[in-house]
C-alpha cells in the first residue's frame, strides 16, 4: 500500500489550499455562518464550478471525476483547514452512497447533479441515542414508504436529497428520499458549532427508492467512509490551529523576548506537532485502506477518528492557552476551531466509542 502522495495529489492540495484562502478566510466564515442556511450558494456554485470538489469521486460516466476516496479527503482536509462554511461533507457521502448501492437509472438520475452540487444530499443514520449501529436503525421502508426519525443529520435543513439507512423485510437497506416528497421534515438544531449544520429529519410515510444493492455491508462501509472524512477534516482544522498558533508565539512577546522561546511553551507546541502528525498518519492510513478495500478499513477508520477528534481537541484546547487572554475572546478566531473540534470529536461517535470498536475488531 502506497503511503505518500503523488505529485498531482499535492498539486491539488495546493490548488484547493490556495482557492480556499481566497474564498473562505475567517471574515466570510463568521458572516456565512450566521445566515439562515449556514452556508453562501454562490460560493457552493463556484467551488464545484471552479474545482468540482463534490465530483471528485463520482464516477466519470456519471458526471463526476473519477477519482478516489482519497482526493475526497484531501479537500476535506483542506476545508476543515480553511472552517469552509458548505455541504461538501455531506453531499460527498450521498454520492458515495448512491455510487456503491444504486441500479444504472438512480445513478443517472442523481449523481450528476450531486457531482455539480445543483443538488446537496445527505446521509441519515443516527438514531436518537446517537447510535450509528446499522442493524439497529428504527426508521421502517414498507411498500415504498418511509417512516421514522434521524437525528443529528449533517446539512439536513438544507439538503435536497436524503440517503437513509432503515429496515424493510429484506433487512438493513438504504433508501433514497428527495427533500421535498410528501411527508419529510426537517427541524434544525441549534448546535455548539455554527459552521456546521445540524437536523432531525422526520419521515411519515414519505415516497422512498430502496438502493438495489443497500445492505448492512453497504450501510457500514458508508459508515466507515464518513468516519475517514471526518478525521482528514479533523487534521485539517489540528494543523491551522498548531500553524497559527506557532506564529503567535513567535511574534508574541513578554519581558523583553517572544513567548515561543520559553520552555513551557516550547514543549506545548512540541506536543501539539506530536499529536497532530500522528493522527494525521492515522488519517492518511485509513483513507488509502477504504479506497483500496482493505480488509482492515472498517478498524482503521475507527483508529483515525478517534485519533483525529482527540488531537484536533487537544490542539483547539492549548490554542486557546497559548494565545493568553485574547484567545478566549470572540474577537479571536481560535474558538471557532475549537467548536468545530468539539463537533468533530462527537460525531458519529466519540472517542472512547471508536476504541471500543477498534478492540472488538481484534485491534490493529
Amino acid at each position: 500500500m502506497e503511503f505518500t502522495f503523488s505529485e498531482e495529489q499535492e498539486q491539488f492540495r495546493e490548488m484547493v489550499r490556495r482557492y480556499l484562502a481566497d474564498r473562505s478566510p475567517t471574515t466570510t466564515v463568521r458572516e456565512t455562518m450566521e445566515t439562515g442556511l449556514g452556508f453562501d450558494p454562490a460560493l457552493w456554485a463556484d467551488i464545484n464550478r471552479d474545482l468540482g470538489l463534490a465530483a471528485i469521486a463520482i464516477p466519470e460516466e456519471h458526471g463526476g471525476q473519477g477519482f478516489s476516496w482519497v482526493e475526497t479527503c484531501i479537500a476535506l482536509e483542506e476545508a476543515g483547514r480553511a472552517l469552509l462554511c458548505a455541504p461538501l461533507l455531506s453531499t460527498s457521502l450521498a454520492g458515495l452512497a448512491i455510487t456503491l448501492a444504486g441500479d444504472e437509472e438512480t445513478k443517472t438520475s442523481w449523481l450528476p447533479r450531486l457531482a455539480t452540487g445543483d443538488v446537496r444530499g445527505t446521509i441519515a443514520f443516527t438514531e436518537a441515542d446517537g447510535n450509528w449501529d446499522v442493524s439497529q436503525a428504527t426508521a421502517r421502508l414498507t411498500d415504498g414508504r418511509l417512516t421514522g426519525v434521524k437525528h443529528y443529520v449533517l446539512d439536513g435543513a438544507s439538503a435536497d436529497l436524503f440517503v437513509i439507512n432503515a429496515v424493510s423485510d429484506q433487512g438493513v437497506c438504504l433508501a433514497v428520499v428527495p427533500a421535498d416528497e410528501e411527508g419529510v421534515s426537517a427541524d434544525a438544531v441549534t448546535s455548539l458549532d455554527p459552521t456546521r449544520r445540524l437536523a432531525t429529519v422526520t419521515f411519515d410515510g414519505a415516497k422512498a427508492q430502496r438502493l438495489l444493492q443497500s445492505s448492512a455491508a453497504t450501510s457500514s462501509a458508508i459508515f466507515d467512509a464518513a468516519l475517514v472524512a471526518i478525521a482528514n477534516e479533523s487534521v485539517g482544522g489540528a494543523s491551522a490551529l498548531l500553524e497559527e498558533t506557532v506564529e503567535y508565539v513567535k511574534m508574541r512577546h513578554q519581558f523583553g523576548r517572544p513567548i515561543g522561546s520559553f520552555q513551557a511553551v516550547k514543549h506545548r507546541c512540541a506536543n501539539m506537532l506530536l499529536e497532530v502528525e500522528l493522527a494525521k498518519s492515522v488519517a492518511y492510513y485509513a483513507a488509502e485502506a477504504f479506497a483500496e478495500g482493505d480488509t482492515e478499513s472498517a478498524t482503521l477508520a475507527s483508529a483515525a477518528k478517534a485519533s483525529a477528534g482527540d488531537a484536533y481537541l487537544l490542539a483547539a484546547r492549548d490554542a486557546i492557552q497559548l494565545h493568553g487572554g485574547i484567545g478566549f475572546t470572540w474577537d479571536n478566531d481560535t474558538h471557532l476551531w475549537f467548536k468545530r473540534a468539539k463537533h468533530n470529536e462527537v460525531i458519529f461517535g466519540d472517542p472512547t466509542f471508536h476504541r471500543e470498536r477498534v478492540m472488538q475488531n481484534g485491534g490493529l
